[in-house]
């Protein structure tokens, strides 16, 4: 027994050194995001009276009625960080609306990354649709349910951007990777600054059962609380190409280049559980698998 426990002291450094070598070197997951006010990083855009103030703008409500949705955007444009913004998804029959949290670039080829939550009628689960435009080519939607109900807690959606990847995380689980595939000739977002918008509108012509669902206005006005507004991002005018601080920033680091392994256990997770449309798989639209979906394990 002595001799076994011996050996096990000596394997252990052995055995400890073996596991970093084949993991690889260790991602980590996103700096924790800071609470601010909204008027910090974000203005109004539109029906600047449907948007509610509470708690010193801590909180903001989001309202929609027959009138009107609403929506807001960042101050800055910012090139590659982490965005991060805490939401309430609209309660009850939601069907019909959607509220829609997403970076976008000023021009014609725009670029997008963009988290769409798809409204439902009641009893029936949100619908999470996300996308990524690179050189005004989107097409590359995906659609997950949640694990939970995003209606009655604050649950946290962030984008981490850099010149390697692309990530969208719920509450620090990934459930989604876009990598930076030049190699393979996928355009990728790295030179044009985008804003951050969010937004609660009708889509009833599409967004609950491809439009068969609408909206029902006895049930209005539908809100979609929100909080934290954390972004720490790499800030550039519209034009610039490039940030200052390029490079030395905590995102631009090793560890930020691709996800690890346990992380991507997690998306396998989503992928395997959750997932209920995914453009990778989508024969009728891509004869061709598309470029970018091996490499991002969406396959």
């Amino acid at each position: 027994m002595a001799s076994h426990h011996h050996l096990m002291k000596t394997m252990l450094p052995l055995f400890l050194l073996l596991a970093t070598v084949f993991t690889g070197a260790m991602a980590a997951a996103p700096k924790k995001p800071v609470n601010v006010p909204f008027g910090r990083n974000y203005a109004p855009t539109w029906a600047f009276d449907h948007i509610k103030y509470y708690n010193g703008g801590n909180d903001i409500q989001l309202v929609l009625d027959k009138y009107t949705g609403t929506g807001f955007q960042s101050k800055g444009s910012y090139l590659f960080g982490h965005f991060s913004m805490q939401i309430k998804m609209v309660p009850g029959d939601s069907a019909g609306t959607v509220t829609a949290f997403y970076l976008s670039s000023q021009n014609s080829e725009h670029d997008e990354i963009d988290f769409e939550f798809l409204g439902n009628r009641t009893g029936q689960p949100y619908i999470l649709q996300t996308n990524v435009f690179t050189g005004g080519k989107g097409d590359r939607e995906q659609r997950i349910f949640l694990w939970f109900d995003p209606t009655k807690a604050y649950h946290s959606y962030s984008v981490l951007w850099n010149n390697y990847l692309i990530a969208f995380f719920v509450d620090d689980i990934p459930i989604r990777v876009f990598k930076n595939l030049k190699n393979l000739g996928v355009k990728f977002p790295f030179e044009q600054p985008m804003k951050i918008y969010s937004s609660l509108w009708n889509a009833d012509d599409w967004a609950t059962r491809g439009g068969l669902e609408k909206t029902d206005w006895s049930k209005a006005p539908f809100i979609a609380a929100y909080k934290g507004f954390h972004v720490d991002g790499c800030e550039a005018s519209v034009e610039a190409k490039f940030c200052a601080t390029q490079g030395k920033r905590w995102w631009d680091q090793k560890e930020f280049q691709d996800l690890d392994a346990y992380q991507y256990r997690r998306l396998r997770w989503v992928r395997k559980k959750f997932t209920i449309y995914n453009y990778c798989q989508d024969r009728v639209r891509y004869p061709a698998l598309p470029k970018e979906c091996k490499p991002d394990r969406d396959i």
